[in-house]
């Protein structure tokens, strides 16, 4: 089975402080994308094989109502909410089981405004 999300657009407003956030959050490399006058970043490295990734652009507007976009916590979704607020974030909703199909969910508010789900799979 082929995956429907294969890329998610964060809107900022301050790349580098949404790049700061990002980064100490996931633990992963933020990167300005080549070619994009600085208007780009990705949250990891594309070359890495994953199917699915992000990127931070500047424009739009950061709101809780725009499409949601979870981010996989590497199976430690307690880490990864306890370096929410130590990167300028708030945790919105703390974690809670949603069964066995869609594991632990968690949701954010990042340091520019918009609602992040994070995700755990059930063990």
């Amino acid at each position: 089975m082929s995956d429907i999300v294969v890329w998610a657009d964060i809107p900022v407003i301050d790349m580098e402080r949404a790049m700061e956030f990002y980064g100490h959050v996931t633990g992963k490399l933020v990167k300005m994308m080549p070619g994009t006058n600085d208007t780009v970043a990705v949250i990891g490295n594309p070359d890495e094989g994953r199917k699915v990734s992000a990127d931070l652009y500047l424009g739009g507007t950061p709101s809780h109502d725009g499409a949601r976009v979870f981010l996989g916590s590497n199976g430690d979704i307690d880490a990864m909410l306890a370096r929410v607020p130590e990167a300028g974030g708030t945790v919105i909703k703390p974690k809670e089981f949603m069964g066995e199909m869609v594991g632990w969910v968690a949701w954010v508010e990042d340091s520019e405004g918009n609602l992040i789900g994070i995700q755990q799979p059930a063990e």
